[in-house]
C-alpha cells in the first residue's frame, strides 16, 4: 500500500503561509510572503531533493494546486509540458533546478482533494472529492503520495489516520500570524520522531510518524491545597 507523506516549511510559531514569494498568498492580510529564501541553504535543498528523490504522485489542496499550476509549468519563462525538451543554457543553478522541478511536477500525477470543481487543466490532474475516495487511492497501486504546502489537508488526514509521515522544516523566524499547519479541527494525536537534523542556517528538519493517542497524566504530584481547590472552582464557574 502506498504512503501519504507531507513536507512543510514552517515558522517557529507554526505559520506555513506563502514561504516562496510576496505574491504567493497574501490572503488574510498576510504581509510576509517570501519569508523562506533568507534561510534556504544547501542542507534544506538536500532535504527537498531527498523528499522528491523517488517516483511519486502529488496530493494537494485546491489553493496549493492553483498556486502550483500557475507557477511550475511556466517557471523560467518556458512551458514545462510533458515530453518537451528545455534549453537551460545560460540559466543559473537555481533556475535550472526550478525548471527541472517544474517538469517533474508536470509529469507527476496530481490528486486534488476538494469539495469544489476547480480548473484541473494542468496535465495529469485528478479531482478527489472525499477522504473515502482518497483512502481507496492510497490502498491502490502506485508510488507514494507527497504533500507540499496544502495546510487544509492535515486535520482531515490525521483524523482519518491516513498520514504516514510528516517532515517539518522549521525556520528561525516568528511571523505573528498567517495560515498554520495544524488549524481548526485538527484532532489530538501523538507523533514519533524518526529523524532530525539542524541546517547551517538554523533550520530544524524533523521527520515524524504517527505515535498513537495522546496520554494524560500529572507531570508532578497533584496539588490538593485549598488555593488549588479555589482555582478549580473558579475555572468551573468561568471566573478564572
Amino acid at each position: 500500500m502506498r504512503k501519504i507523506r507531507g513536507s512543510v516549511f514552517v515558522s517557529l510559531d507554526g505559520v506555513m503561509q506563502a514561504p516562496g514569494g510576496p505574491s504567493e498568498d497574501p490572503t488574510g492580510g498576510f504581509a510576509h510572503g517570501g519569508w523562506l529564501p533568507q534561510f534556504f541553504d544547501e542542507d534544506v535543498g538536500e532535504a527537498i531533493d531527498r523528499f522528491f528523490g523517488d517516483r511519486y504522485d502529488l496530493l494537494l489542496g485546491r489553493r496549493t494546486y492553483e498556486i502550483f499550476a500557475a507557477y511550475w509549468p511556466y517557471v523560467g519563462g518556458e512551458t514545462t509540458g510533458v515530453g518537451e525538451v528545455f534549453d537551460k543554457t545560460g540559466k543559473d543553478d537555481g533556475e535550472a533546478a526550478a525548471i527541472d522541478m517544474g517538469r517533474a511536477f508536470t509529469d507527476a500525477r496530481k490528486y486534488v482533494l476538494t469539495r469544489g470543481s476547480p480548473d484541473l487543466g494542468w496535465s495529469n490532474s485528478h479531482r478527489v472529492g472525499s477522504i473515502d475516495e482518497l483512502r481507496a487511492i492510497k490502498e491502490g497501486d502506485g508510488p507514494d503520495l507527497l504533500i507540499q504546502g496544502s495546510s487544509t489537508l492535515y486535520p482531515a488526514l490525521i483524523a482519518a489516520r491516513l498520514l504516514d509521515e510528516l517532515t517539518l522544516m522549521t525556520f528561525p523566524v516568528v511571523l505573528g500570524g498567517g495560515k498554520r499547519i495544524f488549524g481548526e479541527g485538527t484532532p489530538a494525536e501523538g507523533l514519533k520522531l524518526v529523524e532530525h537534523r539542524v541546517t547551517r542556517s538554523g533550520a530544524v528538519i524533523a521527520t515524524y510518524e504517527p505515535g498513537g493517542a495522546v496520554e494524560h497524566g500529572w507531570a508532578g504530584p497533584q496539588s490538593t491545597s485549598q488555593r488549588e481547590q479555589a482555582r478549580q472552582a473558579a475555572m468551573a464557574e468561568g471566573r478564572w
